[in-house]
């Protein structure tokens, strides 16, 4: 592979434009556009449009741009920093450029590389901090999805933390040695309590962070723990919150039923420890994991406590969540996408339908292996959607049990093994056929089993009867 592959014919670099005079010539949308990228900045716009489109004459009217409305002429460019020539006319624009070119001052035809002596990237603004995407001109819907994402993953807040580290430098200067600990502190600073604080609005909780981080610089830095729902196991079902505290986190601390493609978005030198924690394979029991989860925070660990689905819907927050407590280690709760939201987004099914279902139980399959028969059963008689939580091998006793207390053995079931994710696989029925569900083995996924009359309105053209030919492994479901 020629080396050359790998070099840029452009180099990346920020203009300083603060108060200077940035002009732009045109009078449509390709003017339009290059005036409202510039409006991210504090350069002084000026605009030459003898006769804007109506859009962008509103546009210019609210925007504290200076408007000249006259033909151009070569004098224009003078005094400005950068020209953009954006007047929809190719000729008319390379006229522009080389006014601009014989006063050694830099400019851009759009749409025309060649006469391009920058090019303008595309965005993402969380002044001070600002991320710049560029193709050299070769793909610009390329960069602004390239944008889009960057966009996404980036705390909104992050401008406003990069201020106040700027505030609190001249005091860092004074109070924290240089060298690995000022390097230290200010990792602390940008992933810890500091940028919760800003990331919530509390920008005076946020300072007060900052100074007992300055006094206590050399001390150990306290541990986190976040409890966070990695979803159905779907990597872009995982929320934005969740994907950023992965790649802070020093350690994640993961349940067998997390993919291996989630975990792997935390950072690459994050520690990764397996608890196990599904049906019938438990690595480490609930009181070891609690234990864990306190030596860790107690070390100054910033760690992800991941769990599959939502961590307060069957995911056992409750008793980490009191050994965090006894122990005065931190946490947070980050929700998740519960796995029966995943299941009935599959089947395009309403887990409420108005004059059918009103209320929505979620529940294991092992709550029926009492004598007494639960309180949500008897909500299934009177309506309720019941979403039942690995299912699987305790389908006949669901089902007969719900069957001898009233409900009717035609109501209507859907499956779904891995829901949300590429492999899943979904299957429908009635109740009298859920039984057959449990001599199903070829389903080794997580299986999520739906009841209810609402569970009728849902798509079945891309699922299987529950009763039939078992079908082979390699069948999936790609929507």
């Amino acid at each position: 592979m020629a080396a050359t592959e790998h070099q840029l014919s452009v180099f990346p670099a920020f203009f300083k434009v603060g108060g200077a005079v940035v002009a732009v010539f045109g009078n449509g949308a390709e003017a339009f556009a290059k005036a409202r990228l510039i409006k991210n900045t504090s350069a002084r716009v000026i605009a030459y449009a003898d006769r804007p489109r109506a859009d962008y004459a509103e546009f210019l009217a609210t925007s504290d741009i200076e408007v000249r409305r006259e033909p151009f002429v070569a004098t224009q460019v003078e005094g400005a920093v950068l020209v953009f020539a954006a007047t929809g006319d190719a000729a008319a624009d390379r006229v522009i450029v080389a006014a601009a070119r014989d006063r050694n001052i830099p400019a851009n035809a759009v749409d025309q590389p060649e006469h391009c002596d920058f090019f303008t990237p595309a965005l993402v603004n969380r002044a001070p901090i600002a991320v710049a995407i560029g193709t050299e001109g070769a793909g610009p819907v390329l960069s602004q999805m390239i944008r889009a994402e960057i966009d996404r993953r980036l705390p909104k807040t992050l401008g406003r933390l990069a201020r106040l580290a700027e505030d609190c430098r001249a005091a860092v200067d004074r109070t924290v040695p240089r060298g690995s600990a000022r390097r230290a502190f200010w990792r602390r600073f940008f992933r810890g309590d500091v940028a919760s604080a800003v990331e919530k609005g509390d920008l005076a909780g946020a300072r007060r962070n900052a100074v007992r981080l300055m006094r206590g610089s050399s001390s150990a830095e306290p541990g986190r723990i976040f409890l966070v729902g990695a979803g159905p196991g779907a990597e872009d079902l995982l929320t934005l919150r969740a994907h950023r505290l992965l790649i802070e986190a020093d350690t994640i601390v993961y349940d067998a039923l997390v993919p291996q493609a989630v975990v792997d978005m935390g950072r690459r030198d994050a520690e990764r420890i397996s608890v196990g924690k599904r049906k019938g394979c438990h690595t480490k029991s609930q009181d070891e994991i609690n234990a864990l989860l306190v030596a860790l925070g107690r070390a100054g660990k910033r760690v992800v406590r991941l769990k599959s689905g939502d961590p307060l819907v069957f995911g056992r927050a409750g008793e980490e969540m009191a050994a965090l407590r006894n122990a005065g280690i931190p946490y947070e709760v980050v929700p998740g996408i519960t796995a029966a939201f995943a299941a009935a987004a599959d089947f395009e099914l309403p887990l409420t339908l108005r004059g059918v279902a009103s209320s929505l139980v979620f529940t294991t399959g092992h709550d029926l292996n009492g004598e007494a028969l639960p309180d949500w059963a008897r909500l299934a008689l009177s309506g309720a959607t019941v979403a039942v939580y690995m299912g699987r091998t305790v389908a006949a006793s669901v089902a007969a049990r719900l069957m001898a207390a009233g409900l009717a053995d035609d109501t209507t079931v859907a499956v779904v093994e891995n829901a949300g994710r590429d492999e899943r696989r979904l299957l429908h029925g009635t109740l009298r056929e859920l039984p057959d569900l449990e001599a199903r083995t070829e389903l080794e996924g997580p299986v999520m089993v739906i009841i209810g009359d609402a569970v009728a309105g849902a798509n079945f053209d891309r699922s299987e009867p529950l009763r039939g030919k078992v079908a082979r492994r390699a069948t999936l479901v790609r929507i």
